[in-house]
């Protein structure tokens, strides 16, 4: 593999463009630059979760889930290349099965708080959200596969569950909204 990060600042994108994984410069501000960072973004957010102290199980996930991150950039980095699987969305949504089963059903919506690392998963389901718009925007004007886009939304609904669980963890409930509660 090389010595690929040896210096970091190369001065190629002082005019506003960057590279593509398969060499082609676009401008720092398309598309599909910017569905790139916000999958970096929400990876960030998902590492600032895993500073917390969480289930061991749930922690292997979260990691999983940073490297499934970087295929994904590495995805949309590269036009026309695939590396998000379907394998890689069933397995998400095996765990929201397993994660999700033990939980009380919903009646009302929760907001997103409770304790940090549940408000952190919350925060980084936000994030997911973005990147997912993103991606839908850029496959609006470029060919996206479905597997990022699919692995997106399974990921966010993930993360909305983890929310949960991790509260459940800390030794709180669902903070629930209570409709007109100012009003």
């Amino acid at each position: 593999m090389g010595h690929r990060l040896s210096k970091i600042y190369t001065r190629t994108g002082d005019a506003g463009t960057t590279g593509l994984g398969d060499g082609k410069r676009v401008s720092k501000n398309s598309l599909r630059i910017h569905a790139l960072g916000e999958v970096d973004e929400l990876n960030a957010a998902i590492g600032v979760l895993l500073c917390e102290e969480l289930p061991e199980d749930v922690r292997s996930l979260l990691t999983d889930a940073q490297h499934d991150l970087f295929d994904l950039g590495g995805e949309v980095c590269i036009p026309g290349m695939s590396m998000i699987t379907t394998k890689q969305v069933e397995k998400l949504e095996q765990e929201l099965d397993r994660l999700n089963e033990p939980l009380e059903p919903l009646k009302d919506f929760i907001l997103p708080g409770g304790t940090r690392p549940a408000a952190l998963a919350h925060h980084a389901r936000t994030v997911c959200r973005r990147a997912e718009r993103a991606l839908v925007a850029l496959a609006l004007e470029e060919a996206v596969n479905d597997g990022p886009r699919q692995y997106l939304n399974r990921l966010s609904d993930l993360l909305f569950v983890l929310g949960r669980v991790l509260n459940r963890a800390g030794g709180r409930g669902d903070v629930l909204w209570q409709k007109r509660k100012n009003a």
